[in-house]
């Protein structure tokens, strides 16, 4: 199994990935498919309207994560990458003014906000938890295509062809199909990835490099990790700079500055107590989802509601470690991109999937490896500090206050970030045997998920969303 480093660590905007991102790149793909008309089937220039809906958790917490703006701003041609957030806003509110679309090789096209957009409460689409749904229709009122989409978590999008294709799929042609395709080590497990670094004497890192630079080559591949962890590194700076109210209406306080402000001031003093070193990975992380809920730009890590959590602890590695290096940076990134690419395999990244568990869990967990990595532990110690911080996140509900990614997910990443330094910590402390193997775990993360209770799963249905302060 080869999953791309930059399939997990995606450049996009906030709130989230699969709410916000995902949409939006679904909207940019059905239009790519009128464009073409269908490939051939009618004419693009026939198309007259179109009509989405939102279903699952995408309608039920769709306005808290900015669902509704995602898909508006996909069928204006924009994508998560690439956003301009300047021209964004002026062609938003263009659209509720002009009712229409200007799409580049179309066309106008006829879209009301208004009523062309729907959150459809009912059942979710059977595939996934996270639907949506686009017709095109002629000016007769005739339908001339219409598909429907999963955002699986992660910023990755599927169609409903794709969905069935991977569920008929035979799990076992996937190693052979990836290796004939030019990727060396194509595991698709933990037990796969050891052996296979066992039989080829290379660190986890290392065979993750060696997948990546069979498509893009060395330099493509060093130029575009800087550039990742240059854009995390940016995300933080501008969330340890700004202060203010959260959008939303929660009313939700940025913190990150003023904590930062006051760890800088404990720095070299007497009072700065010996656990203060919990507060710099919480204030980093917190600054990354800060930004996040403001929608600001931000790395999936593997998701934007968990994109706190790595960036955290590779600034810890950074400016609080002994010895560390760009090329750490590279193997931290390296390393927990292939734990995440195991963790998507086989279960999941979505919380409307499986739970928070599937976030922050999944994140606490790369980041744990890549710190391992980066700190110089084998492949079997990486594997433990993986399994250590997933395990202590197994059963974490996905219940944000209204729905916005905020309230209990911006502190949720400091937790997680301690909880993997902690997991890493304790990995090095070993020599890499233990109890419970990272993909059982992984397994039972899987399960817990299938049997969580659906309001528990980013539907903010139950648990804190409901269970909210009186005054």
């Amino acid at each position: 199994m080869f999953l791309s480093v930059f399939d997990i660590f995606k450049i996009g905007i906030g709130p989230s990935s699969s709410h916000t991102m995902g949409p939006m790149t679904a909207a940019v793909h059905f239009l790519d498919r009128l464009k073409t008309g269908d490939n051939g089937r009618f004419g693009a220039a026939d198309v007259d309207r179109i009509k989405a809906s939102l279903h699952g958790s995408l309608a039920f917490t769709g306005k808290g994560h900015a669902s509704d703006r995602a898909v508006m701003l996909g069928l204006l041609g924009f994508r998560p990458d690439n956003l301009n957030a300047d021209l964004a806003e002026a062609q938003l509110s263009e659209l509720q003014t002009r009712k229409s679309l200007k799409v580049t090789g179309i066309g106008d096209i006829n879209f009301n906000p208004n009523s062309d957009l729907v959150f459809d409460f009912g059942s979710a689409l059977p595939l996934h938890a996270n639907g949506l749904k686009f017709e095109a229709y002629a000016s007769s009122n005739a339908l001339l295509v219409s598909d429907t989409y999963y955002s699986i978590g992660g910023g990755f999008v599927m169609t409903e062809a794709e969905m069935l294709a991977e569920i008929n799929a035979d799990p076992s042609d996937l190693g052979e199909e990836q290796q004939a395709l030019g990727y060396p080590f194509p595991f698709g497990s933990a037990a796969e990835m050891l052996a296979m670094g066992s039989k080829a004497n290379l660190s986890i890192s290392e065979m993750k490099r060696l997948n990546e630079e069979a498509v893009l080559g060395p330099e493509e591949l060093t130029d575009r990790l800087a550039k990742i962890w240059g854009v995390m590194s940016d995300c933080i700076s501008r969330g340890l700079e700004h202060d203010g109210i959260l959008p939303g209406g929660l009313n939700v306080k940025r913190r990150a500055r003023t904590i930062h402000q006051r760890l800088l001031n404990q720095t070299g003093s007497n009072s700065q107590q010996p656990h203060s070193i919990n507060d710099w990975l919480s204030v980093y992380a917190m600054a990354v989802n800060e930004e996040n809920a403001a929608g600001g730009q931000v790395v999936t890590s593997p998701t934007n509601g968990a994109a706190g959590v790595v960036p955290a602890v590779i600034r810890y590695y950074q400016d609080h470690c002994n010895g560390a290096t760009k090329q750490g940076v590279d193997t931290f990134l390296l390393t927990a991109a292939a734990i995440g690419g195991i963790v998507k395999h086989n279960a999941s990244i979505s919380g409307a999937e499986c739970g928070c568990q599937a976030e922050i869990g999944s994140a606490s967990a790369m980041a744990a490896a890549g710190l391992c990595a980066a700190l110089g532990g084998t492949n079997e110690q990486v594997e433990n500090a993986a399994e250590i911080a997933l395990e202590h996140h197994l059963g974490l509900t996905c219940d944000p206050v209204n729905g916005l990614v905020q309230v209990p997910c911006i502190e949720r990443n400091g937790i997680g970030a301690i909880t993997a330094v902690s997991a890493a910590s304790l990995a090095l402390h070993g020599d890499g045997t233990h109890f419970m193997p990272l993909d059982n775990c992984i397994e039972t993360m899987r399960q817990t998920g299938v049997d969580m209770a659906e309001k528990y799963k980013e539907t903010s249905l139950g648990g804190l969303a409901v269970n909210l302060p009186e005054c």
